[in-house]
């Protein structure tokens, strides 16, 4: 396992397009806004891997994501949907 395999969350929110940028990421997780697998955390700082689930409180709703891949960049959203599977309720499968 190489040192690429693990993200801060906020870097990570920002390249899966999650947020409009890394500083909106980062008051999200200190707001207490998300769960890593289940657990409430409030670090920004706190790194993320593929397998992790996060559960967020965004304007739009609750959402559930399991994290495929760290990003790179923040491409644009065909790129960004390829980091995360949708696993909120309801979510169309496979897309």
């Amino acid at each position: 396992m190489n040192g690429l395999e693990r993200q801060r969350i906020d870097k990570w929110l920002f390249f899966a397009r999650a947020v409009k940028s890394r500083s909106l990421a980062a008051k999200l997780v200190q707001a207490g806004h998300v769960r890593l697998n289940r657990e409430k955390i409030d670090q920004a700082a706190q790194l993320v891997k593929p397998g992790d689930v996060l559960t967020m409180k965004l304007e739009r709703g609750v959402v559930v994501w399991r994290i495929l891949l760290p990003g790179t960049r923040r491409g644009p959203f065909p790129e960004a949907r390829t980091l995360y599977e949708d696993l909120t309720s309801g979510a169309e499968p496979g897309a």
